[in-house]
């Protein structure tokens, strides 16, 4: 330890937690009428790593939940932030974006134990903390499809950041970055489970004898290409390009590792020249739709996908009442950096083609643009996909709005906003 401890050597925590629910859960992420759990298919993790360089620490928190709010997300950064002597800023919260665990914003006493939980495991990897070495490089897997008519582009990369101890050389901690939304299992699910990133996480432990960290990518418009269900979902309606199995799970971990262990050995980390983790805000518009309008999209809604958007209209009616036009919605922009590799993220559940665009707009591979990161405020669509409509631009608004603070998607030429935000305020040594 001693010969490694010195200004310029990173340093890096860990541990993992349980987060699974001890009693029947209501869940969120398919808009049942009944959300009630039925048991425990898979046990839920949050896994919390420490890092801490030139004595500057941060940390970066994977936990198995479909996306806090933002204030419950706020309020859990806060509280680890307290225990590592940090700003919430330092503290990054990735969620898998699983839909089968608990509705955090429903079911109180499950968010007061998952957040004991975690502030448990933060107190035991600032313990932990030894010298470590690590490295970037992407593998290329074939897990998701793109699910909107007439769109095939994809972020197949998987994102590998290797880390290894400083000393001995040991693989301790493989981190990941995906592309492909958690529901392999649909909505005839009604089990708690960490879905596919469960199973990607028991297979790389196994393999690789190391803790195993899974973030989620820009998988707003991507379905898993494996799934099972008795039944053929929207997301998954094309025999040719998605695979009803009952190994699903297993088939996408499966791809997943033969894809990593490809690269794997070839990687030769090395001490760590920068390591930060910091965020920016950029403020955003929503218009609010004329009432009229709000009853052809809810009539649509109804028809092609059986939502309900009574409560909907109610609350446009109301806002339309009281003059309310437009609604804003402030984006946390936040960057875990680490060398030449950054992972970069939002709350919002942005498309495939906002990674795509970044990584071009910085030339860098390695520069990860995803979602699900710090909460989850709803779907945020291309141009190209906000001409097309649908679930993805409308119709998810009208049973999630409740969680969003907003009625309608963000306006049409917010990505490109976004995007160039994102790239504009990058680490400067990634390069753009």
């Amino acid at each position: 330890m001693n010969e490694y401890n010195k200004q310029n050597t990173a340093l890096l925590g860990f541990s993992e937690v349980d987060i699974t629910p001890a009693y029947p859960v209501k869940t969120i992420g398919f808009g049942r009428e009944d959300e009630l759990s039925r048991g425990i298919l898979h046990p839920l993790s949050a896994q919390i790593s420490v890092w801490e360089f030139n004595g500057a620490r941060c940390c970066l928190i994977a936990i198995d939940h479909i996306g806090f709010s933002r204030e419950n997300a706020n309020y859990l950064r806060s509280g680890i932030g307290e225990i590592l002597s940090i700003p919430k800023d330092r503290v990054m919260l990735c969620f898998s974006h699983t839909h089968g665990a608990p509705n955090e914003s429903i079911e109180a006493r499950y968010f007061g134990f998952l957040c004991r939980q975690v502030n448990i495991g933060a107190i035991q990897a600032e313990k932990s903390m030894i010298p470590v070495m690590a490295a970037w490089d992407n593998a290329y897997g074939d897990i998701g499809v793109n699910r909107r008519d007439g769109s095939h582009d994809l972020d197949n990369r998987i994102g590998i950041l290797k880390v290894t101890e400083a000393g001995t050389g040991k693989l301790i901690l493989l981190l990941l970055r995906l592309t492909a939304h958690a529901n392999v299992l649909k909505a005839d699910n009604y089990f708690i489970s960490a879905d596919y990133f469960g199973s990607v996480r028991d297979l790389l432990k196994h393999k690789y004898d190391c803790e195993v960290m899974l973030t989620q990518g820009a998988s707003g418009n991507v379905a898993p290409k494996y799934f099972k269900s008795g039944f053929i979902p929207a997301d998954a309606n094309d025999s040719v390009r998605f695979c009803n199995s009952e190994t699903a799970l297993e088939d996408m971990a499966g791809e997943i590792y033969k894809q990593v262990d490809s690269v794997i050995n070839h990687m030769e980390p090395h001490m760590v020249k920068h390591l930060e983790m910091y965020s920016v805000y950029q403020k955003l518009q929503a218009d609010v739709p004329s009432y009229p309008r709000a009853l052809e999209i809810a009539e649509e809604a109804k028809r092609e996908a059986g939502i309900d958007g009574t409560s909907w209209l109610s609350e446009v009616k109301r806002l339309c009442d009281n003059g309310v036009k437009c609604q804003s919605e402030t984006v946390e922009i936040q960057y875990f950096a680490l060398d030449d590799g950054c992972l970069c993220g939002v709350a919002n559940e942005i498309m495939c083609e906002f990674a795509l665009r970044a990584k071009e707009g910085i030339h860098n591979d390695f520069f990860y643009l995803g979602g699900y990161t710090n909460g989850c405020t709803g779907y945020f669509p291309t141009e190209e996909e906000y001409d097309m409509g649908g679930y993805e631009v409308y119709w998810s608004m009208l049973i999630y709005y409740i969680y969003h603070g907003r009625v309608f998607p963000l306006n049409r030429d917010c990505a490109s906003m976004l995007i160039d935000e994102a790239v504009k305020n990058a680490p400067q040594h990634l390069g753009k």
